[in-house]
């Protein structure tokens, strides 16, 4: 059986999200798929139901009292955020529905702005869709030339192959942090140096990254970093887009409407400043609230910590994996250079098959391709499994999926 290290008090961490307290086919729940979404604690549950028991009203629109205690807890939520990430003003950090809008945002606001025909964006081929497919729609309508940093047989990036890609034509620069397939964890800066002498952006995918590992884009010196409230404790419906301010203050909005207008006229119209020019409509406040309520309790527990738990998770699931037959697993061997993410294939099973023999034992992981189809394609399968952690993961947890697995190989015979 696993022994649980003492980084933080994980079984009292569990207490805090009543969904883990349920039964899943009469079995307790062991939920191994918070790199797709994370699951939520009391204190961000309450937090936003207090705002719509206690304080509901539209944000920036009212001078009664409902609507001056929202807009203040909507700019704390954002003031918190900044400070989460390391961003210098709360004013550069821009909500948005999630990551994905935040990267098609940026492809809408700043590519179609200031690329031009025969420009050149570098991605790799690690990507989500979401940092994938907005490129490729921009390339072909633009005329405008997509590159791929390729991987190596471990997973890792390529850094001697994107030297090569690299021309004087390249104007951005766009990847994930961590892998949400391989967990491969990239070294940011030679990436943003690199680029740097080339005079190109640099847009930092952070999906898999804030929610997991210590993270300050000054620190880093990205030109943007995008990340979503839902793999990090928060509510679905918010995402968060940081720029740096004068890129910001150069970029045109990408929707427009109420709210991110200083003046509008029948022959002009004003934009608001960053980052309201970019919040068209009703923003998604209370989801926003919560948000923050989640950067308190990652806050809390540390990011150091959380990096440190998932690391001792990850090596211990490798080590169990390593042990059934027929497993493979892909990415990075040393659990330092990868997040809390396994994925693996098991030998005559496919990954929707195992998924469902495991959730008939109370256990959610993922299968498919991970809104990573172009991977997959790399990596020579279809599909694949994946097992994810998080701070409420327990090691005992990772016991459970080997037994799971085990279990389906006799039910569908596979020796």
């Amino acid at each position: 059986m696993g022994v649980q290290l003492d980084l933080f008090n994980v079984r009292a961490i569990r207490r805090d999200f009543p969904i883990l307290q349920q039964r899943v086919n009469g079995k307790p729940v062991v939920f191994l798929d918070s790199a797709a979404s994370s699951q939520k604690p009391l204190q961000v549950l309450e937090a936003m139901e207090r705002v719509y028991r206690e304080a509901y009203a539209n944000v920036h629109r009212g001078v009664y009292t409902f609507s001056e205690a929202a807009t203040a807890a909507y700019d704390e939520a954002r003031a918190k955020i900044a400070r989460f990430i390391g961003a210098p003003s709360a004013e550069q950090i821009v909500f948005t529905r999630n990551a994905t809008e935040a990267l098609n945002l940026l492809a809408y606001a700043y590519a179609r702005a200031f690329l031009r025909e025969g420009d050149e964006i570098i991605i790799t081929e690690l990507e989500h869709h979401a940092n994938f497919v907005p490129w490729m729609v921009l390339a072909r309508e633009r005329n405008v030339t997509l590159k791929f940093i390729p991987i190596t047989p471990e997973g890792l990036l390529d850094l001697d192959a994107f030297e090569r890609l690299l021309t004087e034509r390249t104007r951005i620069v766009s990847f994930a942090h961590v892998s949400n397939v391989l967990g491969t964890i990239t070294d940011p800066a030679p990436i943003i140096a690199r680029a740097r002498a080339v005079g190109a952006v640099v847009i930092v995918d952070g999906s898999q990254s804030a929610p997991h590992m210590p993270v300050n884009v000054q620190a880093m010196d990205c030109d943007f970093f995008v990340f979503s409230g839902h793999k990090m404790l928060g509510p679905t419906g918010i995402g968060v887009l940081y720029g740096k301010r004068e890129l910001l203050e150069a970029m045109p909005p990408f929707l427009t409407g109420g709210d991110m207008i200083s003046y509008v006229g029948f022959d002009t119209v004003r934009w608001n400043d960053v980052p309201l020019k970019f919040e068209a409509g009703t923003p998604a406040f209370v989801e926003a609230i919560g948000l923050g309520a989640a950067v308190d309790y990652l806050s809390a527990l540390s990011m150091e910590a959380v990096r440190a738990h998932e690391q001792h998770v990850t090596a211990y699931a490798l080590e169990r994996l390593s042990e059934v037959s027929g497993v493979r697993v892909f990415g990075p061997e040393d659990p330092r250079r990868r997040g809390g993410v396994v994925t693996f294939t098991v030998d005559r099973i496919h990954p929707h098959d195992l998924a469902s023999l495991l959730d008939q034992q109370g256990i959610a992981i993922r299968a498919g391709h991970h809104c990573a189809q172009p991977l997959h394609q790399r990596l020579g399968v279809s599909a694949t499994a994946r097992a994810s952690f998080y701070i409420y993961t327990e090691t005992e947890e990772i016991d459970a999926l080997v037994e799971g697995i085990e279990h389906a190989k006799r039910v569908l015979r596979v020796s």
